[in-house]
């Protein structure tokens, strides 16, 4: 896609030091052939022209490529930390940070080759960087419904700016069994910009009003599986720690071991705030 809001820099929406540390991992990188693409709030801002502070760079790397981009991080001085196996490594300079993402926290999306292809290219910081493309960028945030975060607009937003210009068939399948989340977001969009519906293609939401009919007729397949878990890691530990249901995360749909998912709920603040305390008391 030709991405018309693609920006120059994003120098302001980071200190200079920290600036400097972005610049600098990302030469280093691009200087190695270590493949690799930028998300978060700077590829946001590629696509949709929303500029915002944020607090550290997000990069998508292959897992089998960390120990090379660990290696070139730590030549420089710089600390790494496999922050959590199942999706997320960091690199350290000081207070400063870069999240090293090879999956998605739910264990849904690894990242693989199909990451690698019609990906912009746009100047982050003056170095010129291949960004992850819009519909990855989509399927990223469309699970992202914490408590405290809810990446809703992120989604809208993307819709709103990139609608007749996205692999819509690829996207489709990109949700897979999980259509469901995809057309919630699609339902929201129409709800947001009224006068907009029309941009996102009518047999989409035919085949997914179709597929909802059909599902309605059928007897549920998966009657005791909640797959909130593949939505917040916490609202809906009630569900799997007290209610007996399947945790979403640890069915065929997600990467995720019994191991992980332990780590990941034991990481959430709440959580460590409370000793580790049951659901009911979060």
């Amino acid at each position: 896609m030709s991405g018309k809001h693609l920006v120059p820099s994003l120098e302001e929406e980071v200190s200079p030091p920290t600036a400097a540390f972005y610049r600098n991992a990302l030469r280093t990188l691009a200087d190695a052939g270590i493949p690799f693409l930028v998300g978060g709030a700077f590829a946001h801002a590629c696509f949709t022209g929303i500029r915002r502070a944020t607090k550290d760079l997000d990069l998508f790397i292959r897992r089998e490529d960390f120990e090379r981009v660990a290696d070139r991080m730590q030549a420089h001085g710089w600390r790494t930390e496999m922050a959590y196996p199942h999706w997320l490594a960091k690199v350290y300079d000081g207070e400063d940070f870069i999240d090293l993402i090879f999956n998605s926290g739910n264990g849904l999306t690894p990242v693989d080759d199909s990451w690698f292809r019609r990906n912009p290219v746009a100047q982050i910081l003056g170095v010129p960087v291949r960004i992850a493309n819009v519909e990855d960028s989509l399927a990223s945030k469309a699970f992202i419904m914490e408590r405290e975060r809810f990446d809703g607009a992120d989604v809208a937003h993307l819709l709103q700016s990139t609608a007749e210009q996205l692999d819509w068939p690829g996207l489709v399948t990109r949700f897979g069994t999980h259509w469901r989340v995809l057309f919630a977001h699609l339902v929201l969009f129409g709800f947001i910009y009224p006068g907009e519906r029309h941009r996102i293609p009518r047999w989409v939401m035919e085949e997914f009003l179709a597929r909802a009919a059909q599902e309605t007729r059928e007897a549920p397949k998966d009657a005791h599986v909640c797959a909130g878990t593949l939505l917040s890691r916490e609202q809906y530990l009630h569900d799997v720690e007290a209610l007996g249901y399947v945790d979403g995360r640890l069915t065929s749909a997600s990467t995720m071991t019994e191991g992980d998912v332990v780590v990941w709920t034991e990481a959430i603040p709440s959580r460590q705030a409370n000793g580790g305390a049951a659901s009911g008391a979060v």
